[in-house]
């Protein structure tokens, strides 16, 4: 399965009436990943009056989750996310981080001025196709080190974990939908056990 990402972080400065809005938008494998890269921007720009974000996870975005920091009910969290989904990406946090100009934006110019920041950075940065992963896991013996070379140099696996000795194991990433043929075409080797 395919979805949209970013390349890399990237990052927009938008100003209104005197405030300042820095966002970052950082591709990110999971919950758990944008949730710490969030908690880093915070901590970095801890002086800032708002740190707001939203993150979309999953290759149908299925995992989401947004926050105002302080900001009114609505006014950040959501329009963040809205680009994200407007954009057509997921993997992908967003963090606004807000030095107050002394100029009081309302609802509908706080609304307008954290979409625009998620916008630009966004915008800022490259939109790539990427692939849902499987990871394979097998062991075998060392003689049959070369069959599993050779099978593994005609599929798109990336090797991730590797341990030679007498019994061999090895973890590979592929495509999840090419996974099943790679399992198969594995488990025709004589030794090779499946994980």
């Amino acid at each position: 399965m395919e979805y949209l990402t970013l390349k890399a972080e990237s990052q927009a400065v938008f100003r209104e009436k005197m405030s300042r809005f820095i966002a970052f938008a950082i591709p990110v494998a999971d919950a758990d990943e944008a949730r710490a890269r969030i908690a880093a921007i915070a901590n970095e720009y801890h002086d800032a009056r708002h740190v707001c974000w939203a993150y979309q996870c999953g290759p149908a975005g299925e995992v989401w989750q947004l926050n105002d920091n302080g900001e009114p009910s609505g006014t950040a969290g959501r329009p963040i996310l809205g680009q994200i989904r407007s954009a057509g990406i997921t993997n992908v946090a967003i963090a606004v981080v807000r030095y107050f100009g002394g100029i009081k934006l309302g609802t509908p110019g706080l609304i307008a001025a954290y979409r625009e920041a998620a916008r630009m950075a966004i915008e800022a940065g490259d939109i790539v196709t990427a692939c849902v992963m499987q990871p394979v896991s097998f062991t075998f013996p060392y003689v049959a080190m070369n069959d599993v070379q050779r099978i593994l140099k005609s599929s798109d696996a990336t090797v991730t974990e590797r341990i030679f000795d007498n019994t061999c194991s090895m973890t590979v990433s592929i495509r999840a939908d090419q996974a099943e043929a790679l399992a198969a075409r594995l488990a025709g080797v004589d030794g090779v056990t499946l994980h």
